[in-house]
C-alpha cells in the first residue's frame, strides 16, 4: 500500500527579512516532510529560523520562494484573506504567554474561534465543554484567566487550539512561561493529545527535557536544516 502523502510538504522554501537597506536571509533552501500524526520538535539557537518556519507553516508569514503545502492545500498561494480563513479551520496556536483575554473566562476564550465558523451556539457550547473537559477543566470554565495558574491558562490555550478539530497544532515555546512541574503537565497533555488523537504537532523550543516528549527532533543552523540531527526523539 502506498504511504499516505505528508501532512505538510516543504520544498526549496527560502525566507528573508529587510533590515533598513539590508537583506537578512533567514531561511535558506528547506526541504522537509511532516507525516500526518506526527509529534516534532524544532531546535535551533536563537535566530536559527525555527520561529520563522513555524510561522511559515502556520500560514502567518508568506515565502520569498518555495513552496508549503498542508494537509494537501498550497498555502504559498493563497491571500491573505485566503489565508486568514485557512487559519482558522485548519490551525490551531499555542503561544509561550497564552495570549488569553482576560475578560473573558476560560469558556468564552475557548469559544472564540468558533465564532469564525458556522457552528450555532449549542454546537459551540458542546465543542467548548468537550475541550475544556480534555484538557481536565471543566471545573474551571466560568474562572478568569487572572483566577487560573500559570499552567492552568495554558491548558486553556491548548483548548481554545484543538476546539476547531484543526489540521496542525503549532505551538511556540508553549512552556517558556511556566514552572517545571506545570512545564511538564502541559507537554505531557500535548503528548497525549498526540498518542490518543492523532493531532499532528510541531514545537519549536529550546528546551532539550521538552523536545523529548516529541517523536522527532529537527534542528536548524544559520538558517538550514541540518540534516544530521533530523532524528527520532528516545
Amino acid at each position: 500500500m502506498d504511504q499516505e502523502p505528508a501532512i505538510v510538504q516543504i520544498r526549496d522554501l527560502k525566507k528573508s527579512y529587510r533590515r533598513g537597506e539590508h537583506i537578512v536571509p533567514v531561511l535558506e533552501k528547506i526541504t522537509l516532510d511532516i507525516q500526518r500524526g506526527e509529534f516534532v520538535a524544532l531546535m535551533g539557537p536563537s535566530g536559527s529560523g525555527k520561529s520563522t518556519l513555524l510561522n511559515l507553516i502556520a500560514g502567518i508569514d508568506q515565502v520569498d520562494e518555495g513552496s508549503i503545502r498542508v494537509g494537501g492545500i498550497e498555502i504559498t498561494g493563497l491571500s491573505e484573506t485566503e489565508l486568514a480563513r485557512w487559519r482558522a479551520t485548519h490551525v490551531g496556536f499555542i503561544f509561550q504567554f497564552y495570549n488569553l483575554i482576560p475578560v473573558l473566562t476560560a469558556f468564552e476564550n475557548v469559544d472564540l474561534p468558533l465564532h469564525l465558523t458556522r457552528m450555532n451556539g449549542r454546537q459551540r457550547r458542546e465543542h467548548v465543554e468537550m475541550a475544556l473537559r480534555l484538557v481536565n477543566l471543566a471545573d474551571r470554565m466560568d474562572h478568569y484567566p487572572g483566577q487560573l495558574s500559570g499552567g492552568e491558562q495554558q491548558r486553556v490555550a491548548i483548548a481554545r487550539a484543538v476546539v476547531t478539530d484543526p489540521t496542525i497544532l503549532v505551538a511556540d515555546e508553549p512552556t517558556g512561561d511556566l514552572d517545571r512541574a506545570s512545564a511538564e503537565e502541559v507537554l505531557e497533555l500535548m503528548a497525549r493529545l498526540n498518542r490518543e488523537s492523532g493531532m499532528t504537532i510541531v514545537m519549536v523550543t529550546h528546551d532539550p527535557r521538552s523536545a523529548q516528549k516529541a517523536q522527532r527532533t529537527i534542528r536548524l543552523e544559520k538558517g538550514f536544516l541540518n540534516h544530521a540531527s533530523i532524528q527520532a526523539s528516545d
